[in-house]
């Protein structure tokens, strides 16, 4: 009969087999990113960040990335889209200052599995076009069965070089990431498991733009994004 190990950790089904944990594994990959940010109503926004965070200002941070070259999918590559907000998390002990992770769209399941049960990053499905590019503009589209919720543009107007790249290359080596991983109850109301996690993650900036961007949302019908739509 199968049985766990106990150094071992695993995902479901867990009778297929997981790995020995390794606390110095590290996620490495090659990332091109377009990051648009924006102010909204702070009122508005604290709707959706939990109780024992602070909102620390009234900015939605929305992030596309195309990862290739990943080490864990032996090579392998998915898009994704970020939408989070800049908190501080006011904890009984502690109190860390980081982005607090809204929702993640991502177009491939082992990236979605892996970050929903064991990083609490409320990662969900969604159709993420390759950059299209004709320099200097930079687009993509993200929808879900032919229905596109997420236009996301960027046009660039200059290189970011010398001092102000040095410090975006510093801000960028350490960075926190905060998720919620909440697994609801089977047959009852609320959660087995509700929990803050941090999830530590880093970048080696290599070059960067600085210029305009663009985002049109899209609200979807029941029928065309029936777990979404709202």
């Amino acid at each position: 009969m199968f049985r766990p190990q106990d150094d071992f950790t695993y995902l479901m089904p867990v009778h297929f087999g997981g790995g020995k944990f390794d606390p110095e594994t590290l996620v490495t990959q090659r990332a091109t990113a377009l990051l648009v940010s924006y102010e909204t109503e702070g009122d508005l926004l604290e709707n959706y960040i939990p109780e024992g965070f602070e909102l620390l200002a009234p900015e939605v941070q929305v992030t596309f990335n195309k990862f290739t070259e990943i080490n864990w999918l032996h090579g392998g590559q998915y898009n994704l889209i970020n939408v989070a907000a800049p908190v501080r998390f006011h904890g009984k002990k502690d109190e860390l200052d980081g982005s607090y992770t809204l929702v993640v769209w991502e177009n491939k399941t082992a990236p979605i599995l892996g970050g929903r049960e064991q990083t609490g990053i409320p990662k969900i499905y969604a159709d993420i076009e390759d950059l299209h590019i004709v320099r200097p503009h930079y687009a993509t589209t993200v929808s879900y069965e032919g229905n596109t919720f997420l236009n996301m543009g960027f046009e660039a107007t200059g290189s970011i070089t010398g001092r102000d790249l040095d410090a975006l290359k510093s801000q960028f080596l350490s960075m926190n990431t905060l998720g919620w991983r909440y697994i609801p109850k089977v047959g009852a109301p609320g959660a087995d498991l509700s929990q803050f996690v941090l999830y530590p993650q880093g970048m080696e900036v290599e070059t960067a733009e600085i210029g305009k961007g663009s985002l049109k949302w899209t609200e979807l019908t029941p029928m065309q994004n029936p777990a979404q739509y709202y």
